[in-house]
């Protein structure tokens, strides 16, 4: 039973599941009161998680170099993106200076 528990991917299978409810709890105001945090916390720690399955489950963290690095930096552009466009999306300030939303 010990060595069931000692493989890479069981550790890591207990992080991604450790990691799910964290969001969860920080969905549900777990440690962050402001919606805006949390949520910009859970995206974050989504797109950690999409990495480690990217690397061991899909297993390119022993793939050539070129295709991890593309795989990473996907995960990282695709990371940057969301959260800032959710950031925006969600600033007051931001939401003043577009025209479209003014009238609303």
């Amino acid at each position: 039973m010990a060595a069931w528990f000692s493989g890479r991917i069981t550790v890591i299978w207990l992080f991604l599941v450790s990691a799910t409810l964290l969001s969860f709890g920080m969905g549900h105001g777990l440690g962050i009161r402001d919606h805006r945090y949390a949520s910009a916390a859970i995206l974050i720690v989504a797109f950690i998680k999409v990495r480690f399955v990217i690397l061991d489950f899909m297993e390119l963290r022993h793939a050539p170099s070129v295709l991890r690095i593309v795989a990473e930096l996907w995960v990282v552009l695709a990371a940057t993106a969301l959260v800032t466009l959710f950031w925006l999306g969600t600033d007051p300030a931001a939401q003043a200076n577009w025209p479209h939303i003014n009238g609303l």
